[in-house]
């Protein structure tokens, strides 16, 4: 099996840039994050014409997770076990944001994640963002513990750099989020779990980044991020036989739409 995911930046927009890569790169799963759209705005027609099937959880135009599969998509679940809800404005009612979808995909459980981006340090957003990692590994670890054998595949935009190396210049930033000890003390007890990065082995050493903003010629200057994981329980992780950044979704190809922001990250389980 071939699992990937992407931060897709909008799947309106750019549906045929995804569609174009999953027929091309031969995925058998792909989460998708930042969908920016409702379900029923999502473009599910393509997908279905190169035989997956799609599951969605969108409620306005901002965030977004969807799982694209054509080995099963079973057990779909919206939000994980005691997930934490947010209102940007006293007066309105916190939800449960849509930031997190789980499916069980030719046999292994698949979780598209779009982690809070945090903000700043002194945001409510960046609590917020503290809280939703530690209800994630406390709700995996239950998973392991139901389940020990269980495969499970925790992937999307985590919205932190976990070392030094993962961002083009630790000086610029500094003060900020992404970086900062307690984020990530926060993606180590994803680890210390026992849901380990699969990817990193195949794709080890600096100036190996998933996401370059789209201003000041970031890509082109090699001024990026790795912020995009997946995280797989030991029953995954047995399985990897191989992994990849596709850093060539970045670039801007003619006759296309504008790619997204970040990059597709792919494993090969065995």
């Amino acid at each position: 099996m071939r699992l990937a995911t992407w931060n897709v930046n909008s799947i309106r927009t750019r549906a045929d840039r995804v569609v174009d890569w999953l027929e091309r790169a031969d995925v058998d799963v792909l989460a998708m994050q930042e969908t920016k759209c409702t379900d029923a705005q999502f473009p599910m027609l393509p997908f279905a014409a190169l035989g997956y099937e799609v599951a969605h959880i969108g409620l306005n135009q901002w965030n977004g997770v969807a799982i694209a599969s054509r080995v099963g998509l079973d057990d779909i679940e919206i939000g994980f076990p005691g997930q934490p809800t947010w209102s940007s404005k006293p007066e309105e009612e916190a939800i449960a944001e849509a930031r997190a979808l789980g499916a069980t995909c030719g046999g292994v459980r698949v979780w598209s994640l779009y982690v809070p981006n945090g903000r700043t340090l002194a945001d409510p957003h960046y609590a917020y963002k503290l809280d939703w990692l530690a209800a994630l590994r406390d709700t995996a670890e239950g998973w392991l513990k139901e389940n020990p054998e269980q495969p499970i595949a925790l992937v999307g935009d985590w919205n932190i750099a976990p070392k030094d190396e993962d961002v083009w210049d630790m000086a610029a930033f500094n003060g900020s989020t992404h970086v900062s000890e307690p984020e990530r003390a926060a993606f180590q007890a994803m680890h210390d779990a026992q849901f380990t990065d699969v990817v990193r082995p195949f794709t080890e050493g600096p100036g190996v980044y998933t996401y370059w903003d789209y201003t000041q010629l970031a890509f082109q200057k090699r001024r990026g991020m790795r912020i995009d994981f997946i995280l797989g329980s030991p029953g995954l992780a047995a399985r990897v036989t191989n992994a990849e950044i596709v850093k060539d979704e970045r670039r801007p190809k003619k006759g296309t739409t504008a790619p997204s922001d970040h990059a597709p990250v792919v494993v090969e389980l065995g």
